[in-house]
């Protein structure tokens, strides 16, 4: 646990307060930036948001039990009652803050860190990294979408001396975020999953995404190793720019760790052939699509990297748990919903679609807006359309820039396409048509909500 002493010494100069009515031994359970999840004991960050200000909540966070608050001014509401029983720690930056007290406490222990960034697949091989360390040691993983400048941080604070190893996923926006992510976490090990147009609208091009991935493998030190997807061009010539051991995996025989006879067992998963110097063995994973061996692949790097064996990375691997993100649930009128509605890319969705081809029955995609892909934007909906096209039986599309999608597979060759303009007329076009065997793909953008269809059309 996190003592004041620790976020006293963590935060340096940083410091503007004088004197604390705690004692130095007083113990942080978690460090919480959201009030309503402040349990007795916790330490509040009060944070600016886009919409809102974590200062307007200091009081209701003391109000729920926290006994420490990290803040750029003192709340007006705050009784003489509260600030006696909680210590205040009033800095220039919070956020800024909040980083140098995780760096500072990422210090105080030894475990090795694995950080994980790419455009897409970031997230079921970080939980594939984590699940193949877990068999031989104790790990801390990135949860949900702490993988960002406040993420990141949270999850360091919740570093044991138990921990010997901490598996983080690094998101970013910009160039120099990911470097600065490095500069708190200290990986020793670095996977790039591949290199592709999301985001494409802050950065600009594909390069300078390339870049920016980039700075985790620049941070490794020299005895450190950087993880990277062979198969992918861009992420390949990663290897020139790091100082650290440097290991490829993918598909190809002449890289260190790699893949063969991939076949996928519709929704029981996919099997293949796991190859690592002159030895292989057979894998059978839960994770759905050919393409998920490219999430299993880092997961075995990484631990060959960490010392474990073939037996314990195929037992490992053997126990994934399903992805993340894409889920699989029980349809109205007895289809099959494969939803990933959580996010969506050109990459991503392609492969979600290369999935849908690998099932039995009738083929439904119901895809809505791709975001902040830029330059790409255009060709990026084609892909997608053309690639809908050779799959599906019936497509619907949702929203202005997914028009670009049905435009496109009407280009080649797919007869049923539906236009609609709206959420709730997917839904309701669905609940006419859909029938037993069916299965619906269903995704897009974060910012579509797509998740609204699934649960139009979900068995009740």
């Amino acid at each position: 646990m996190l003592s004041l002493k620790d976020v006293v010494e963590g935060l340096g100069e940083q410091l503007l307060t004088p004197r604390f009515s705690l004692p130095a031994s007083t113990l942080f359970k978690n460090v919480v930036i959201d009030s309503r999840q402040v349990e007795p004991g916790d330490l509040f960050v009060a944070l600016h948001g886009e919409k809102r200000d974590g200062h307007d909540f200091i009081e209701h966070a003391i109000e729920r039990g926290a006994i420490g608050v990290l803040a750029e001014k003192m709340a007006a509401s705050t009784s003489e009652h509260s600030s006696e029983s909680v210590v205040f720690f009033l800095v220039h930056d919070t956020l800024a803050s909040l980083q140098t007290i995780a760096s500072h406490w990422r210090r105080q222990h030894s475990v090795e860190v694995v950080g994980v960034t790419g455009s897409v697949g970031k997230t079921t091989t970080k939980e594939a990294v984590a699940a193949v360390l877990a068999t031989r040691y104790s790990v801390l993983k990135s949860e949900g979408n702490l993988n960002n400048e406040i993420g990141l941080p949270l999850t360091l604070l919740q570093l044991g001396r138990h921990h010997q190893k901490a598996v983080l996923e690094m998101a970013m926006y910009a160039l120099g975020e990911i470097k600065a992510l490095c500069d708190i976490a200290l990986p020793k090990i670095g996977v790039v999953t591949n290199v592709g147009p999301t985001h494409l609208e802050r950065l600009g091009s594909l390069e300078r995404i390339a870049q920016a991935k980039a700075e985790l493998v620049e941070s490794l030190p020299p005895d450190g190793t950087a993880i990277l997807n062979g198969d992918d061009p861009t992420v390949r010539a990663m290897r020139e720019l790091t100082q650290a051991q440097v290991l490829l995996y993918g598909l190809d025989p002449t890289f260190d760790v790699w893949a063969s006879d991939v076949d996928s067992k519709g929704l029981e998963g996919i099997r293949f052939r796991l190859h690592r110097r002159e030895r292989s063995a057979s894998v059978d994973i839960p994770l759905l699509g050919r393409h998920s061996v490219h999430n299993a692949l880092p997961a075995a790097a990484v631990a060959f990297a960490q010392g474990l064996n073939l037996e314990e990375v195929v037992e490992g691997l053997h126990h994934l748990s399903s992805m993340p993100r894409l889920t699989i649930k029980r349809g109205m009128k007895g289809c099959t919903i494969i939803d990933d509605s959580y996010n969506a890319s050109p990459a991503s969705t392609l492969a979600a679609l290369d999935l849908l081809s690998e099932l039995k029955g009738r083929k439904i995609a119901v895809l809505g807006d791709m975001m902040e892909l830029g330059s790409f934007e255009i060709e990026g909906h084609r892909q997608v359309g053309c690639r809908a096209a050779e799959v599906v039986d019936k497509l619907i599309v949702v929203g202005e820039r997914a028009r670009m999608i049905g435009g496109e597979a009407l280009r080649c060759g797919l007869k049923k396409v539906h236009f609609l303009n709206s959420k709730d007329e997917a839904a309701e076009r669905l609940q006419e048509f859909l029938g037993p065997g069916d299965c619906v793909l269903v995704k897009g953008s974060r910012g579509m909500a797509m998740e609204q269809i699934v649960e139009r059309i979900r068995e009740r």
